[in-house]
């Protein structure tokens, strides 16, 4: 059996989590390679009501190596202990002042977070997964309007793979457009253009790829805005992926918010 996690720790536990869902909410843009911009509010919540109990539970049991019992304390934990050596009850063995041992675990995700935070999802995640953000969109959806006279005409990765399954992609025929998204390896060395969407956090998240062919391929998980047309007969069905060819490329920086598909700027 396991150490039992004392209750000092347990209040420690409680400052660490909430101060990492502070930092990744208040300090820092972490919060957003893990969930949707909308639920940073309820973090912020969560963060401040561990914080307050683990400070409350500090101030009532100590910090380790500060906390200090008082005399009457470690009597009765001294009495406690002679109890459970001569228990021969259903209950012998458990100490309820302490956690179980497997409750040291619980400070590995919190460590992580503070001082070893994963990446959002990339390449590996969108290379095993279809665009099935956008599979059931297209033929279904409202007509689209023309596009912006812009030259070239920035689009969502989203709007685009729409555009390109309504009508054969006439309102794309004769256009240059702008996109932004981070790179994902093809099988044949192809490469794709690709955003991640989510409804709420990663692990609900979708793909939309769009194919580009043309130019080499970038670094895998490289952020870059491309420009091109769309190759005619691509891209004209549900689960058909869109064709780009491409005619520049250009790394950019990350985005705050990767899972947002945003229309990038045309500057």
């Amino acid at each position: 059996m396991g150490t039992a996690v004392r209750r000092p720790f347990q209040a420690l536990l409680l400052v660490l989590a909430g101060g990492a869902l502070l930092h990744a909410c208040l300090l820092s843009d972490l919060s957003l390679r893990y969930v949707k911009e909308g639920m940073r509010p309820f973090l912020i919540c969560s963060g401040v009501v561990l914080l307050a109990a683990g400070t409350v539970a500090a101030a009532r049991d100590g910090f380790p190596l500060l906390a200090r019992s008082r005399p009457d304390e470690r009597e009765h934990e001294s009495q406690h202990e002679y109890e459970q050596g001569h228990d021969h009850g259903h209950d012998h063995g458990h100490d309820h002042r302490h956690g179980p041992g497997v409750a040291w675990l619980l400070f590995l995700p919190v460590l992580a977070v503070l001082f070893f935070p994963p990446p959002a999802l990339g390449a590996y995640t969108a290379a095993r997964d279809s665009d099935r953000a956008v599979d059931s969109l297209g033929e279904d959806s409202a007509p689209v309007a023309p596009l912006s006279r812009k030259d070239p005409a920035p689009l969502s990765l989203t709007e685009f793979t729409i555009r390109a399954r309504q009508d054969g992609g006439k309102t794309l025929r004769g256009h240059t457009v702008l996109m932004r998204g981070f790179v994902t390896p093809g099988r044949d060395g192809g490469w794709f253009l690709t955003r991640m969407i989510v409804n709420c956090c990663a692990a609900d998240s979708l793909t939309v790829k769009v194919a580009m062919r043309g130019k080499s391929a970038p670094p895998a998980d490289s952020w870059v805005t491309v420009t091109g047309a769309l190759r005619p007969g691509t891209g004209g069905a549900p689960g058909k992926t869109p064709v780009l060819e491409v005619r520049t490329t250009k790394r950019v920086p990350a985005p705050a918010s990767p899972y947002t598909d945003s229309t990038p700027v045309n500057g």
